[in-house]
């Protein structure tokens, strides 16, 4: 060591003396980043100041910088910079879009249609199963489910869908995105036709058997979502990314889309198979036997797409970020990549850490600093979309009959109500939703997240408003139409809007070995606020005088005043936007600050 500084110090002060180079210039060209700490181990080393011609600081940063040298000859290891890393990163970040990334966004968006299909079409047959099963004779109205039993039947998913969501995220960091991706949707095709298959010797036993298949359902709908975002993140480059996330996301439109055309389907083919007179006119015979198949066969569908891409599930790789920054396997990361994209990536496995000093946990003191204040954003904005989006979505079919687009329950048979409700979610969904949610991703990597989801809000709130405080006006005959206009934007920029961007942000801002767990804590936020929706709107939304309330529910504040409260909520959407942070055009580690962690700190070197 003393030998390394003595030399040093000669060719120092031959060069200074020369004036071939300056202190300042040797300073900068070599060495930065030198402490006072550093300078007083030099010091009480014993080692005296070369000469009045070398600044005290040079002889810090002569010290550190040989000490330096020395700690990374004897471990290299766990102190070199993660350059293979880097590498297999920047290639991702840079790749151009090809095949591969489309078939990614199939077999993970396929995942996303069946998770939609599943949670909303359950809103189609609601009406029937109470028809079925809860049939009072010498009712003026055809049989509803009992409040508790509708508030279980629509909101149970959900509950399971926040869990799945804690669950899988959680899992999906500990044992890597590929390893759990099969074992959702295997969890959902099993659970979708379980579902159609409940039977019991009551309506008790099948209202049970439905739920509890059903809380199963949305606990591996839930897992789809941190590892869909996560994976579709982690694969595309960061000029694409938010439109590849958000065409993952837009499945659900398709899922609901479909959902809407097979029930007109099969709901027309059961009724001009099975022909029935309305309620009013044969309370009994309005419902024929075969209607018990429609509903079954509804639910049971949802798990033919998810069944078609199991197996490609199963054969996609684990993602480089993962394998490079997590399971610090570059040579991995590199080979797996070079496959499916088609590209050469080196990686320099000899120079990838095996750990990392920034190895703080979630929730911990360094980590609130870091991400507190994003997660609080993410999670707050979803949690306050889904109490109105799934409000809305789940509950349609009141709104309509309410604004009288759908005919009176007696004037219906079971089969052809279905038929109805389905072609009104149906038209919502082809001229809003869709569209929406299609956008989005085209424009989402051209204006950015926090532009749409502010747009979106902003919107819904002017919409819910103008809706809600004409009430009156729009529930005359003939102004219909002017309340499913206004109603089908609040659905539009819901998707084009809060309903895209807050799936796709927490994919894009938090570190690789906490990525899927952040995704799972802000989607689950939103399914609280789903279920309180869910369950708040179910009474919210009757009527004001409670002899006009459904059967066994209390008098609540009316549709008019419902929508108000949406409207604030939309409105406090907006404002808790502001918390979250931009993320177009830059890399996940950029975003995440994993690339300060893994490149060599410029005061090092």
């Amino acid at each position: 060591m003393g030998s390394c500084l003595e030399d040093y110090r000669r060719s120092t002060v031959k060069e200074i003396a020369e004036g071939t180079i300056t202190v300042r210039d040797r300073e900068r060209n070599w060495f930065r980043g030198t402490t006072a700490k550093d300078g007083r181990r030099y010091l009480f080393a014993g080692l005296k100041p070369y000469t009045d011609d070398v600044s005290l600081a040079l002889h810090f940063q002569t010290y550190n910088f040989l000490q330096r040298k020395k700690d990374q000859t004897s471990k290299p290891s766990s102190t070199m910079a993660s350059n293979g890393n880097l590498q297999v990163l920047k290639a991702l970040d840079g790749a151009k879009t090809q095949w591969y990334h489309f078939t990614t966004i199939i077999i993970a968006g396929m995942g996303f249609f069946t998770d939609a299909y599943d949670l909303f079409c359950i809103s189609l047959v609601t009406k029937m199963l109470g028809r079925i099963y809860y049939h009072t004779p010498g009712s003026p109205k055809p049989g509803s489910l009992p409040p508790n039993v509708s508030a279980a039947v629509n909101g149970v998913a959900l509950v399971g869908t926040l869990a799945g969501q804690l669950f899988f995220g959680w899992l999906g960091d500990k044992l890597g995105r590929k390893k759990v991706y099969g074992i959702t949707l295997m969890l959902m095709c099993v659970c979708s036709i379980a579902s159609g298959l409940s039977f019991g010797s009551d309506p008790k036993m099948v209202m049970s058997t439905l739920c509890f298949f059903r809380f199963w359902l949305g606990f591996g709908i839930g897992g789809d979502y941190p590892l869909s975002a996560t994976i579709m993140s982690e694969y595309s480059n960061k000029k694409t990314r938010g439109g590849f996330i958000a065409a993952v996301f837009a499945m659900q439109g398709f899922g609901i889309l479909g959902g809407g055309v097979f029930a007109i389907i099969l709901s027309s083919i059961f009724d001009a198979k099975f022909k029935a007179p309305s309620y009013e006119v044969d309370p009994i015979g309005s419902t024929v036997p075969e209607a018990d198949y429609v509903w079954r066969i509804i639910l049971m569908v949802g798990a033919v797409p998810a069944i078609l891409t199991y197996y490609w599930r199963t054969k996609m790789p684990e993602t480089a970020r993962y394998t490079a920054l997590v399971a610090k396997n570059a040579n991995q990361a590199a080979m797996d990549m070079s496959k499916v994209l088609q590209m050469e990536i080196q990686s320099e496995q000899n120079k990838v850490m095996e750990g990392s000093n920034n190895s703080f946990g979630l929730f911990s003191k360094e980590f609130l600093q870091r991400y507190g204040k994003a997660l609080l954003g993410t999670t707050s904005t979803w949690f306050l979309l889904d109490i109105a989006y799934y409000s809305q979505n789940l509950f349609q079919k009141d709104i309509f009959s309410a604004i009288g687009w759908i005919p009176a329950a007696k004037k219906m048979n079971a089969i052809h109500e279905v038929y109805t409700i389905a072609r009104a979610q149906t038209l919502i969904a082809l001229c809003s939703t869709v569209p929406g949610y299609w956008f989005t991703v085209f424009l989402i990597d051209k204006m950015g997240r926090f532009k749409i989801q502010l747009l979106g809000f902003s919107m819904m709130t002017i919409f819910m408003f103008a809706l809600a405080f004409p009430y009156n006006h729009w529930i005359k005959p003939g102004n219909n139409i002017g309340f499913l206009v206004m109603y089908s934007l609040t659905f539009f920029f819901a998707n084009f809007g809060p309903n895209a961007t807050t799936f796709v942000v927490p994919a894009e801002i938090f570190p690789a070995r906490l990525r899927s767990t952040c995704h799972g804590i802000s989607a689950a936020s939103g399914k609280l606020g789903a279920i309180v929706g869910a369950f708040g709107f179910l009474y919210l939304a009757q009527n004001q005088d409670p002899a006009k309330a459904d059967a066994g529910y209390p008098a609540g504040i009316g549709v008019k005043n419902a929508l108000i409260v949406l409207g604030v909520i939309n409105f406090l959407g907006t404002l808790c936007t502001l918390l979250v942070p931009e993320s177009k055009g830059k890399s996940l580690e950029e975003m995440s600050g994993e690339n300060e962690e893994q490149q060599p700190n410029v005061g090092e070197v």
